[in-house]
């Protein structure tokens, strides 16, 4: 398998259902996608290109082969190297209200136990500018980085709220974008990948057990490790992203949406409104 045989690339944005998307393309009997994301253009561009390779090994002669990294969009310099190695790759950016994106990456690590209950610390601009919460959704800057690298019918931009809306339309528009033919159809995955109100082990109790873990790795599938953490775990209560700190959020993405809408087309201000967008 050779670099140009890559047809495909999701560059992202985190915590835009980019993994939901990737495991619906998945389904489909033509299409090879690795599990894993690979971030090889992003944070393992020193493995060379024969590691990221040895990744699609199991496409089997599929007729379309892609991958999914989310780091590839914020990353100063994937766009450059992309561009290099993979001139012809068709790319997709599934994006999202960007104030909803940072409450729930937000959310993500605080499930994890990384980050504190302040949200204020992590969230509003007048603490947290250029930290990863609000530096994720500077769609255009990092757009901007492609558009100047690729054509733009290289590039499709689809909006997470679209894809809520009518799962189907969007993921024709994915199979016209990767000049797929119509049968079978690419269909949407049934389920939720990730649900943040699944319970899960308190995280302030996971920052407390985090030494452990290479401990208890082995037993982690074991019917007692599995019933034991079902007695722990409970829907954790996140702190609630209040009126006042979205405005603050919104204030600071109000031109860089602007912008964004005029390259994508869109009327993106709904996201400064009520989450919503119009066509």
């Amino acid at each position: 398998m050779k670099l140009h045989d890559i047809d495909f690339l999701i560059i992202g944005a985190t915590k835009s259902a980019t993994t939901w998307l990737q495991q619906s393309l998945q389904q489909h009997p033509g299409i090879y996608m690795p599990a894993p994301e690979l971030h090889y253009f992003s944070r393992f561009y020193d493995r060379g290109d024969q590691w990221y390779l040895s990744n699609f090994e199991g496409q089997k002669d599929r007729r379309l082969v892609g991958e999914k990294s989310n780091s590839y969009m914020d990353t100063e310099g994937a766009a450059g190297r992309i561009s290099q190695k993979l001139p012809d790759a068709m790319l997709i950016a599934q994006l999202r209200n960007p104030i909803e994106r940072a409450y729930s990456d937000y959310c993500m690590l605080y499930r994890r136990g990384e980050v504190g209950r302040d949200i204020a610390q992590y969230l509003d601009p007048r603490r947290a500018a250029g930290g990863r919460f609000l530096s994720g959704g500077l769609y255009f800057q990092q757009l901007r980085a492609y558009f100047d690298r690729f054509p733009a019918e290289q590039i499709l931009v689809v909006l997470y709220e679209d894809m809520r809306l009518d799962a189907f339309a969007q993921l024709d528009r994915v199979r016209k974008h990767l000049r797929m033919a119509d049968d079978p159809p690419l269909r949407p995955l049934e389920k939720k990948v990730k649900d943040k109100a699944e319970p899960m082990i308190h995280p302030t109790l996971r920052r407390l057990l985090r030494p452990l873990k290479p401990i208890v790795a082995p037993f982690r599938n074991s019917a007692g490790f599995k019933r034991m953490r079902s007695i722990a775990a409970a829907e954790v209560q996140y702190a609630p992203l209040t009126r006042e700190l979205r405005e603050r959020i919104g204030d600071f993405y109000a031109t860089e949406i602007e912008k964004l809408g005029a390259i994508v087309g869109r009327d993106l201000n709904g996201w400064l409104r009520n989450g919503s967008v119009r066509e």
